[in-house]
């Protein structure tokens, strides 16, 4: 999530890297938070393999929703997050539809977005300071968090037992118990320190993920363009090594899979891909992607050999008429 002025343009990230695919596809118009909303293709769902051909590569959200965060399970279904008023409409990646599945409220906000695979879906309150568990099951609240560390907390990640999230605002990060027997008084706030780099003013860490050896956090500081390497346990921050790119700016949504980190720098409207090493101290640029139909990107969720982000459209002033929607890209 980036709350800053647009961005100067690009000084030398794309070199000769930068790879556009063009994906035709076209957005049906968006219906109202509550109501479902159509599929941008027509036809059936196709085959059962998440990421099939016959799966719509683009689809509606409603009009006004301002999407945020995006998270997908193993099962067919999206959920994106508004950062509106914090409801949550899922959509099924089959067909496109949706429906809202969690209600707004006034001085809401969902941002990051992670779903465990017990079926709880973590939520980043933003403005509202707040850190949300839904039940999917059930689409039911079962747990609330207020971090006594006021801030914006913009994302989260699934580490060991613990779903960790980023404060925009302050250098600290929260984290809470992950599984159904969790206690509200489980929150933790562990403070970034070493290399860290915490503006004076507003937005400073975004996006978090794991490195590949599982022994540590990444986390993008988007103004700074710059990633780091956390230690959970102390907080420790270690800047990562870029090769092959001079940053990492307007970096927002971060995605790992396998070594490769992918990195959305939103009001670029681009999607980053690099090569780590295994503890995450390199970052070796592979390629960079570009596609007409983004739209200031923020976040991003694989399922099989699919990219979903949304377009969060900031330079857009939002209205309650603002269509939105969600797009994918392939992994290749």
């Amino acid at each position: 999530m980036s709350l800053t002025p647009p961005s100067p343009s690009r000084r030398s990230l794309l070199g000769g890297a930068a790879a556009t695919f063009a994906l035709a596809a076209t957005a049906a118009g968006a219906g109202t938070a509550a109501a479902h909303t159509r599929p941008t293709r027509p036809g059936g769902p196709g085959p059962g393999r998440p990421g099939h051909p016959s799966w719509p590569t683009e689809f509606p959200l409603p009009d006004g929703f301002r999407p945020e965060g995006i998270a997908i399970g193993s099962g067919p279904y999206a959920y994106v997050g508004s950062l509106a008023d914090g409801s949550i409409h899922r959509a099924d990646l089959r067909t496109g539809e949706g429906s809202t599945v969690l209600a707004g409220a006034t001085g809401g906000a969902a941002t990051g977005l992670k779903l465990d695979h017990d079926g709880l879906l973590h939520i980043s309150g933003g403005v509202s300071g707040s850190i949300r568990v839904l039940d999917t099951r059930t689409n039911r609240l079962t747990a609330t968090y207020r971090p006594t560390t006021t801030g914006f907390v913009n994302d989260v990640i699934l580490y060991g037992d613990r779903a960790w999230f980023t404060n925009s605002y302050a250098p600290v990060l929260y984290t809470v118990p992950r599984g159904r027997g969790g206690r509200r008084g489980d929150l933790r706030e562990v403070p970034l320190g070493g290399e860290w780099e915490q503006a004076p003013t507003g937005i400073s860490a975004n996006g978090i993920e794991t490195t590949p050896d599982g022994r540590a956090l990444i986390v993008v500081n988007g103004p700074a363009g710059k990633l780091f390497r956390v230690d959970p346990k102390t907080g420790h921050a270690t800047l990562i090594t870029l090769r092959g790119a001079s940053d990492v700016l307007n970096g927002d949504g971060l995605v790992r899979v396998g070594r490769t980190l992918y990195v959305v720098q939103n009001r670029l409207n681009l999607l980053t891909a690099f090569d780590l090493d295994p503890r995450a101290r390199t970052a070796t640029l592979r390629r960079s992607i570009t596609d007409p139909r983004f739209d200031v990107p923020t976040t991003a969720a694989r399922l099989g050999d699919r990219l979903y982000l949304v377009n969060a459209r900031f330079t857009t002033t939002p209205t309650p008429e603002t269509t939105y929607n969600a797009i994918a890209v392939p992994l290749r």
